[in-house]
């Protein structure tokens, strides 16, 4: 055995190293990254060099705590604005939306492999949410900037329905075993719903504040506090789930209460958690590649590609446009949310599950659940940044490059210590001077550091450092950055004319001659009429439509008013039209319609 430890050892970082230098190729390409580190695992096993590694627990056991990492790093990161902003449409993604996929694909799974209902929708279950390490990476360290209603959609859906798709698989599962001869079935259902989603959120939420006070009351040293928060949020993740509760969804709550709140060591946490998301995610999914044998997926390929596809195409568009109807998202935007469904390591742990259980069909499930993941990374997770383009979702950056480093200050500071790079033309050289509220102490100029009051006219690649309100850092980027230019790209995102804020929308209605708004808009500024229409807060590109002209966010200030308006005319102009995914508010604009057209009628 003691022979084996240092080939093990070198395997292991071998594949490791592999995989971070083949994600160079991957940003390159274009190509997900995952699938990268899926194929090295694929490769590398019993159908590649050779390596046998058939233990489902373990693996099932690696991949669990990987994406709990994930799940608290993800969580973590997500703004709690974002999160109000949409938690509605994203919890009923994560529920409904889950359960309607599942049950779509289930009624797929019975025609393609003629299996029995319950097996068939099994499969549905296997493979009903969407994956959060899958999209978490695909939208934050792909590069790409959609509008953030839609990001933040997409990534509190991913964040929190694994819990649906965990207990439909345990319980469908339970039911075969059993002979579907189970009593008091329902019951049963909801009872172990309830005790999922509700010790999941009660104990996330309790988790998170106890990580925050442990971490801004105990002293120690500065390297030890991110390894005591996620060895708490592990902790967290192992009682919720012996208690009966959701795991995953407790250790997203727990990140997402930890991660908007003034916690000791803030950017340090940040980059620790950073590196090992890293480290998880390369270590799930070669796991889960090694796991696999491609040699058995020829018999099922043609059936199991149909299911990716029609899950593809119409399961999760039809289940996405269904749930999203009541909260006004435009065509594209359902269009894109229902596109961005890519399934990974989740649909794979919980097709382990049968194999566990020693389920007759057990390798069956699996590799459909595998080929299906290995679709829909091909197929969507290719295919993100260009479908988000075509549909006119990409945010044009506002500003140039900004070089800055944030820097930890002890205790439970209000301010943060930013160190900022002056750059060649930004607008600090061009005579723009820092706000009051901006606290400039150092500057460090050709390796020799000054006082700020006697650095004198700052000079390209000085480092200043200002302490400032973390509200105010965007302001601060913008006098630091390299300067942009408004490409006709950008003039065409975010509409070819300005508008003041301040403005009563009656002048814009009397002006276009708009004769369908609402009167009782018409007293309204125009800020205040695009954040009601919006829900109360307002984002860079958020757009609303206003009679036959569209209204555009350009720009939001610290204190989250809107500081600028665009003005669109022709709304077709640069970006696809789908014919599919009406709203909403179309469907009953078309009532209202033709109830006043009945109306004109009997006259």
């Amino acid at each position: 055995m003691l022979e084996l430890i240092f080939p093990a050892f070198l395997v292991a970082s071998g594949l490791v190293l592999a995989s971070v230098i083949t994600s160079a190729l991957a940003f390159r390409f274009g190509a997900p990254l995952l699938l990268v580190f899926l194929g090295i695992g694929l490769l590398a096993g019993e159908d590649g060099l050779g390596i046998t590694y058939d233990d489902a627990n373990s693996a099932y056991l690696i991949g669990s705590l990987a994406l709990a990492i994930i799940l608290f790093d993800s969580g973590f990161d997500t703004k709690l604005r974002s999160f109000r902003q949409a938690a509605a449409p994203a919890i009923t993604l994560a529920t409904l939306g889950v359960a309607l996929t599942a049950g779509l694909v289930g009624v797929a799974a019975r025609y393609a492999f003629g299996l029995p209902w319950l097996e068939a929708f099994l499969i549905g279950a296997i493979v009903g949410s969407t994956d959060a390490a899958a999209v978490f990476f695909l939208l934050r360290v792909g590069g790409i900037t959609i509008r953030d209603h839609v990001r933040s959609t997409l990534e509190v859906e991913s964040g929190s329905n694994d819990p649906i798709a965990i207990f439909l698989t345990l319980m469908l599962l339970g039911l075969i075993l059993a002979g579907g001869s189970q009593q008091n079935l329902w019951d049963e259902i909801v009872e172990g719903f309830v005790m999922q989603i509700g010790l999941g959120v009660v104990m996330g939420i309790a988790g998170g504040y106890a990580i925050v006070a442990a971490a801004n009351r105990i002293t120690l040293e500065g390297a030890l506090y991110p390894i005591g928060v996620i060895s708490t949020a592990i902790c967290l993740f192992g009682l919720v789930g012996m208690l009966g509760g959701s795991g995953f969804l407790a250790v997203y709550v727990a990140g997402l209460v930890a991660g908007n709140s003034r916690i000791t060591g803030h950017a340090g946490l940040r980059r620790f958690l950073e590196g090992l998301t890293w480290i998880a995610q390369i270590s799930m999914f070669l796991t889960l590649g090694l796991f696999a044998t491609p040699s058995q997926f020829l018999d099922i390929a043609v059936p199991a590609i149909a299911i990716a596809l029609a899950l593809t195409f119409v399961c999760r568009p039809l289940a996405v446009w269904l749930c999203l109807l009541p909260f006004g998202y435009q065509r594209n935007e359902t269009a894109f949310i229902s596109w961005v469904g890519l399934r990974g390591a989740v649909s794979i742990l919980l097709g382990i599950i049968p194999l566990a259980e020693g389920f007759e069909n057990g390798q069956l499930l699996f590799n459909t659940a595998y080929i299906i993941v290995l679709t829909s990374l091909l197929v969507q997770g290719w295919t993100i940044r260009p479908m988000a383009r075509w549909l006119g979702l990409i945010i044009p950056p506002r500003i140039g490059p900004v070089e800055r480093v944030a820097l930890d200050l002890p205790g439970r500071s209000d301010h943060e210590l930013l160190v900022y790079r002056v750059v060649n033309e930004s607008p600090v050289l061009q005579g723009e001077r820092l706000p009051r509220w901006a606290r400039p102490s150092l500057v460090v100029r050709d390796g020799r550091s000054m006082r700020y009051q006697y650095a004198g006219h700052l000079k390209p690649n000085d480092l200043v450092y200002i302490f400032v309100a973390p509200q105010y850092v965007r302001l601060l980027d913008r006098l630091f950055a390299s300067p942009k230019k408004l490409s006709e790209d950008d003039a065409e995102f975010f509409g070819r004319f300005t508008l003041d804020p301040k403005k009563p929308l009656s002048a814009l209605v009397d002006a276009y001659d708009l004769r369908s708004v609402p009167e009782r808009y018409l007293s309204h500024s125009l800020a205040d009429f695009m954040v009601q229409r919006l829900g109360g807060t307002a984002e860079v590109g958020d757009r609303v439509k206003c009679g036959e002209v569209e209204l555009i966010v350009r720009d939001v200030r610290a204190d989250g008013q809107i500081g600028e308006i665009g003005l669109a005319i022709d709304q077709t102009d640069g970006q696809a039209q789908i014919p599919l995914f009406v709203s909403g508010e179309e469907i009953w604009g078309w009532f209202k319609q033709k109830a006043r057209e009945a109306r004109s009628g009997g006259k």
